[in-house]
């Protein structure tokens, strides 16, 4: 069976397939098909004019098309389309979605940030070891961030904040927001002694493979950040691309990502950041394997 899954996120979108088969002894094997990432930067246009202008829903529906025929170039039995924060601000997201229904096909739902957070701890909790211990997991985007506590593997709490890398760009995030997210996190540290933090999205990912060295393990530490935040901060974005081979539209929003996960990782008192590369594009598809199919396919 073939799933996909699409991501339409503030700063990205994305398309991803997977193959989901249960072998003769039960076992479940998952492989990936393909995955696409467009910059479609929808939140350039939301969080200055507060709505999707014309020229960015015309790309919206070129894309869309485009991955309705990836989909069905690869055979996919089934899909499920979600759009984030960027969507759910918009004044005219839901007037954008039926036209872009209408020309395409493609049937996008806006899900709110508990069900955002809910699908990524679904994910997180199958695919690590969490099932003991306390977590924040925290998934920074252009237009949010989600955090979600998870106790010995279970989700116990979940707060979305307009606090997302485009928005910081566009100088749109008071210092009040900062605040009041600080003192939840001061909140949950005290609540939940021992607590670890799980990183998502893809600046995440970049600054670990940025640090790598070596390291086999999925984790970066704070102070690690602190010194690629240093070194990328002192360069323009033309030389970041330049030094470190970053994509345009990873190369600016990477100092705001770096300045979210240093804020939460300060008011929870961690040091180290576990990265699974596991995307909310995964989430979706994961979820929708689950809740659909995963039954009958045992």
């Amino acid at each position: 069976m073939r799933l996909a899954a699409i991501d339409i996120g503030s700063n990205g979108a994305r398309l991803l397939i997977k193959n989901f088969r249960t072998t003769q002894d039960g076992n479940q094997q998952i492989s990936r098909v393909m995955y696409m990432r467009v910059p479609l930067r929808l939140g350039s246009d939301v969080f200055t004019l507060g709505k999707v202008s014309k020229e960015r829903m015309l790309m919206m529906k070129h894309m869309l098309k485009a991955f309705r025929q990836l989909m069905k170039l690869n055979q996919v039995d089934d899909y499920r389309a979600c759009a984030t924060s960027a969507m759910r601000d918009a004044e005219n997201g839901k007037k954008v979605l039926k036209k872009l229904y209408e020309a395409t096909g493609i049937n996008l739902e806006i899900i709110n940030g508990r069900e955002e957070a809910r699908l990524l701890c679904n994910n997180i909790v199958e695919n690590i070891e969490s099932a003991t211990g306390n977590y924040a997991y925290i998934d920074v985007g252009g237009g949010s961030t989600e955090i979600s506590l998870l106790h010995d593997g279970a989700l116990i709490h979940s707060q979305s904040y307009n606090v997302g890398t485009l928005r910081m760009l566009g100088g749109m995030v008071s210092k009040e927001t900062i605040e009041n997210m600080k003192a939840d996190l001061h909140r949950f540290a005290k609540d939940l002694p021992g607590i670890r933090i799980i990183g998502s999205g893809g600046n995440i990912n970049k600054l670990y493979k940025l640090s790598r060295n070596g390291k086999e393990t999925r984790e970066v530490t704070v102070s690690e950040i602190r010194n690629i935040y240093g070194k990328l901060k002192a360069l323009s974005v033309e030389e970041r691309i330049e030094q470190y081979g970053l994509k345009a539209d990873r190369a600016d929003v990477i100092i705001p990502a770096s300045e979210i996960f240093m804020v939460a990782a300060d008011a929870l008192g961690c040091d180290v950041i576990k990265v699974p590369n596991i995307s909310l594009a995964d989430s979706i598809i994961d979820g929708l394997y689950r809740t659909k199919y995963a039954a009958s396919d045992m």
